[in-house]
């Protein structure tokens, strides 16, 4: 043997009693472990190469895919720590994206044999002397036979597992791709109603949904949001755009609506980029965190359709809450820097506008109501009373207060120093609203009630004051029975809210 073999011979030996061993099994997984056993397999590497053993045929690698002939870039042994893990813990199964794959019982046996061939060697280095090199180039020899043929079974099988879950963005990307090949040639007008254009467009959602259900790891990952959402949406956007920007009353349909059409756009944009690149794609999907942040904001997008923008009755309730919002900006000013800031004031005082609303006009507010306190509603019938006189049918507390509330809305005509009935009523109504933003303070209190006539102001601002207590736990009760739906609720009315509204779905720099 000569001085360079025995040299790295015995460096392959010192290597070996350097291992980590937990219960007799080498361990890779701590940092020690796998520095341990990577400079093992080197040494292995170069031992083969002093004692001048040919490496066992290798050719197969040529038909790797891109990311593991970057692995694996010649025909050299090039031993990996994993291909050496895999075969000594012969597992069986392997999950990815929430479905379970089995390795074939023929790379099961080749694992085996690989796994005794190593414990050969490791026999042998630990009996060895200098005599015996010819029964450790046999064992090497063996290994490395036994390596190359687990190493190309266990990659061709890791292929195709990987290649399934490529194969859900694939066919995204080519509904994606059908969609624009219809569009460039037909136009986007006409397109939108030609069966094979709104069957793809149903498949490209389907997709969707499906990739949605296995990557979105920040989110419920639902699979049951439909196309139909997208076409509501659409549909809701069209009188709106024609109805123009100075319609206040729109705000909310057209954000909601033109979130759940962008949140689309946005993942059509995401697979002709992806398109481009499909070898970088991490086969386990919800680790590739451009996918999971566009699927993220395409569920909560979504979500909002499906509950809000599909329920008309709830929608419309909304647009009247959030036009409200922006004619009592002009009456209490203080709200509107709130609204630009979002501040946490803008909380507090949400709730006492929405009831204020939902009780000045109660048909029109009757399912959001019934939505975050359906505990206090009859489930029979809606209304009672005139069609101009309409209110809720409900258990007798809020009776009660929504009584007390036209007490005092009479009280307040009764106070105003204006003539007409329409001044009145909009007097008496700024009163309250400039009341639930500007709070109780005393400081406030001139703005708030100075416009009521001297003789009747102490009475109705008694009558107020008394009705605000009274709301106060009213609007604790609509935050707090159903939380979660409140405050997705509030989120809602913030991305309607004028600097809060559509947000930027742009990708200035495409991640996969």
């Amino acid at each position: 043997m000569s001085s360079q073999s025995m040299a790295a011979v015995s460096q392959l030996a010192a290597n070996y009693w350097q291992l980590v061993l937990v219960d007799g099994c080498v361990e890779t997984q701590s940092s020690p472990g796998f520095h341990a056993i990577t400079a093992f397999v080197e040494s292995l590497e170069e031992a083969a190469e002093a004692l001048g053993l040919r490496p066992a045929d290798r050719s197969y690698r040529e038909n790797f895919s891109v990311n593991y002939q970057a692995l694996f870039s010649d025909r050299a042994r090039q031993y990996r720590v994993e291909i050496l893990e895999a075969s000594l813990q012969q597992t069986t199964v392997i999950w990815v994206n929430g479905d379970k794959f089995e390795f074939s019982q023929e790379a099961m046996m080749r694992a085996a044999t690989l796994k005794q061939c190593w414990r050969n060697v490791t026999i042998t280095l630990e009996r060895w002397n200098h005599s015996e090199t010819h029964i450790l180039r046999r064992a090497l020899k063996a290994l490395d036979t036994a390596w190359a043929a687990f190493e190309h079974k266990y990659i061709d099988e890791l292929m195709d597992i990987e290649a399934r879950p490529r194969m859900l963005m694939v066919t995204a990307i080519e509904n994606e791709q059908k969609l624009q090949d219809m569009e460039t040639e037909h136009g986007h007008q006409r397109v939108a109603t030609r069966p094979e254009y709104i069957d793809t467009q149903r498949s490209l959602v389907q997709n969707i949904s499906h990739l949605n259900s296995i990557a979105n790891v920040h989110r419920k990952g639902r699979n049951d949001l439909s196309v139909e959402i997208l076409w509501d949406a659409m549909k809701t956007i069209e009188p709106c755009d024609a109805a123009g920007e100075q319609n206040g009353d729109n705000t909310a349909a057209r954000v909601l609506s033109g979130e759940v059409v962008a949140s689309f756009l946005a993942m059509r944009q995401y697979f002709r980029e992806v398109s481009q690149c499909l070898e970088q794609l991490d086969p386990q999907l919800s680790n590739n965190e451009g996918l999971v942040a566009r699927l993220t904001d395409w569920e909560e997008s979504w979500e909002v359709g499906k509950h809000y923008v599909q329920n008309k009755m709830v929608l419309s309730g909304i647009c009247d809450l959030v036009a409200e919002i922006q004619r009592a900006q002009l009456i209490a000013p203080a709200l509107k820097s709130m609204c630009d800031d979002l501040d946490a004031e803008l909380f507090l005082v949400l709730p006492r506008i929405l009831w204020l609303r939902g009780l000045a006009k109660p048909a029109v507010h009757l399912h959001v109501f019934k939505s975050l306190l359906p505990q206090r509603f009859s489930s029979s019938k809606e209304f009672c009373g005139s069609s101009s006189q309409e209110q809720w049918v409900c258990d007798l507390e809020l009776s009660a207060f929504i009584e007390q509330f036209h007490i005092v809305r009479q009280a307040l005509l009764a106070s105003t120093c204006d003539s007409s009935q329409r001044t009145s009523e909009f007097s008496a109504w700024e009163v309250l609203v400039k009341r639930v933003v500007l709070g109780s303070e005393s400081t406030a209190r001139e703005d708030v009630y100075g416009a009521l006539s001297s003789s009747a102001r102490e009475q109705a601002e008694q009558a107020v004051e008394s009705f605000m207590n009274k709301m106060e736990g009213w609007s604790i009760e609509i935050q707090r029975y159903r939380a979660e739906d409140w405050n997705v609720f509030t989120s809602i009315i913030a991305k309607c809210l004028p600097e809060g509204s559509m947000e930027d779905r742009s990708l200035p720099m495409f991640q996969v």
